[in-house]
C-alpha cells in the first residue's frame, strides 16, 4: 500500500446526485488476475477513497474475485455493471438476447453479492441497427424493468461513436454516458456538441479510455490510435515527447460534462500511476504541448477490445494483438513466453473471417495474425 492516503476530489455525476471519485476503476484488466492481486487492487482503490467500480464482464471467475474484493464495502461503492456484455467458451461475447442479458445480469448480482447496482449501462452499441434494436423493445425495454424492480438505480449508455451516442443522449431516457474522452481526440467532429448536449440534459459522463487503450502512453513515437479508442475516425499521431498517465487524466477531467476518468488498471503498479494525478503539479498536468502531436488520419487499429470474440479456434485475439503490437517495437523472451501461455496461438487462425465481420473498427485481423505467426512463431536463429 502506499504510505500515506490521498486526498481524492469528487464530483456530481450529472443528474444521479451522486458523489463519484473523479479517478475510477476500471476493471476490465483484473480479469485472468489472481485473486489475491484483484483483492490488493480494489483494496488499494478504496483506501484511496475511489468510489466508483466499473464491472463490465459476465466471467464468474472474475466476478468472483471481484465480489470477494468488494466484501463488506456495498454501502461505500458506487458500483457500475453493463447489460449486453456475456460470454461464449471463456470469450467475451456481446449479446443483445434479452433472454441471456437477464441471465447474465443476476448473475452479476448475485456473484458481487448485492441487491442491485448503482448504474446500468446499455453495453457498447456503436452502429445504428444495433441502436434501434437495443432502444426500441430490446435491452432498454429490460433496463427499464430492472430499474423498476429497484435492482438498477440509474440506466447509462456505452458506444464509440457520436452518432449513437448523441441519440442516447437526446432520447431523455439515460441518465449517464461512457464515452472515450482523451488528449488524441480532441478534434473529433461533434464531440463537443456531444458534451454539450450532455451538459443541457444533465447528464452525466464517464470519461473512459483515457489511455487511448494504452496506446498513448507506448513508448514508441509513432502511434496508432484506433477508432474505438477515438470516439470518432482512426488516428496517427507523433508524439515528441513522452505522454503520462497524469497529462492522460489531467485531459479527460478537464473536459466539460466529465465527472469521472475511467483507467484499466491490472495491478497496484498501475492504480498508483492513475492515483499520481491527484497529487500531481500545475506543470506535471500540462497537456497543453501534447495535443499538438496529433497528425493525422489512419485506419484499421485494433483497440485489444476484443469485442470480436468469440473465436471458433479459441484464440484471444485481443491480447494476442496487443503482444503483436508491443513485438514490433521490441520483441523479447518474456512477450515469447507471454504468447506461449496464451490459449491459441495465432496459426491456430483458419481465416473464417468471423472477427472481420464483428470487429466495428476494420481491423484486419487475419492480416494480423499473419504476422503474429511470422514474429512469434519463426524459430528462432
Amino acid at each position: 500500500m502506499l504510505d500515506h492516503t490521498m486526498d481524492m476530489d469528487y464530483r456530481t455525476l450529472g443528474r444521479t446526485g451522486l458523489k463519484a471519485s473523479v479517478i475510477g476503476l476500471g476493471t476490465e484488466y483484473l480479469h485472468g488476475q489472481s485473486r489475491e492481486t484483484v483483492i490488493s487492487v480494489v483494496h488499494e482503490a478504496l483506501q484511496q477513497g475511489v468510489n466508483y467500480f466499473d464491472i463490465i464482464f459476465s466471467f464468474p471467475e472474475y466476478l468472483d474475485n471481484l465480489g470477494i474484493a468488494l466484501e463488506g464495502q456495498r454501502k461505500r461503492i458506487f458500483l457500475a455493471g453493463h447489460l449486453g456484455s456475456s460470454e461464449k467458451n471463456g470469450q467475451y461475447q456481446k449479446t443483445r438476447s434479452v433472454k441471456k442479458s437477464k441471465a447474465v445480469f443476476l448473475d452479476l448480482l448475485s456473484r458481487l453479492g448485492t441487491e442491485a447496482v448503482d448504474l446500468l449501462f446499455l453495453h457498447n452499441c456503436d452502429r445504428q441497427n444495433d441502436y434501434d434494436q437495443l432502444m426500441h423493445g430490446g435491452q432498454f425495454d429490460l433496463a427499464c424493468a430492472l430499474k423498476q424492480e429497484g435492482k438498477a438505480r440509474f440506466l447509462g449508455f456505452s458506444g464509440h461513436t457520436i452518432a449513437t451516442a448523441r441519440q442516447a443522449v437526446e432520447s431523455g431516457q439515460i441518465d449517464v454516458l461512457m464515452f472515450p474522452i482523451h488528449l488524441a481526440g480532441n478534434a473529433v467532429p461533434g464531440r463537443q456538441d456531444l458534451l454539450n448536449a450532455c451538459i443541457a440534459r444533465d447528464i452525466g459522463v464517464v470519461a473512459m479510455k483515457p489511455y487511448a487503450g494504452g496506446k498513448l502512453l507506448l513508448e514508441k513515437r509513432s502511434i496508432q490510435v484506433g477508432k474505438t479508442q477515438m470516439g470518432g475516425e482512426a488516428l496517427k499521431l507523433k508524439a515528441s515527447a513522452p505522454i503520462s498517465p497524469v497529462h492522460c487524466l489531467a485531459y479527460s477531467l478537464e473536459q466539460i460534462g466529465v465527472s469521472i476518468a475511467l483507467p484499466g488498471c491490472a495491478d497496484r503498479e498501475q492504480l498508483f500511476a492513475a492515483l499520481a494525478y491527484l497529487e500531481a503539479s500545475d506543470a506535471e498536468k500540462d497537456f497543453s504541448s501534447v495535443i499538438t502531436d496529433v497528425r493525422q488520419y489512419a485506419t484499421g487499429e485494433c483497440v485489444y477490445c476484443n469485442h470480436c470474440l468469440p473465436c471458433p479456434s479459441q484464440i484471444d485475439v485481443g491480447k494476442t494483438l496487443r503482444l503483436l503490437d508491443i513485438a514490433r517495437q521490441h520483441l523479447t523472451a518474456e512477450l515469447r513466453a507471454q504468447y506461449a501461455r496464451l490459449p491459441a496461438s495465432a496459426s491456430a487462425c483458419t481465416a473464417c473471417g468471423a472477427c472481420v465481420e464483428r470487429c466495428p473498427f476494420g481491423v484486419d485481423v487475419i492480416a494480423k495474425m499473419t504476422r503474429a505467426v511470422q514474429i512469434f512463431e519463426a524459430r528462432e536463429p
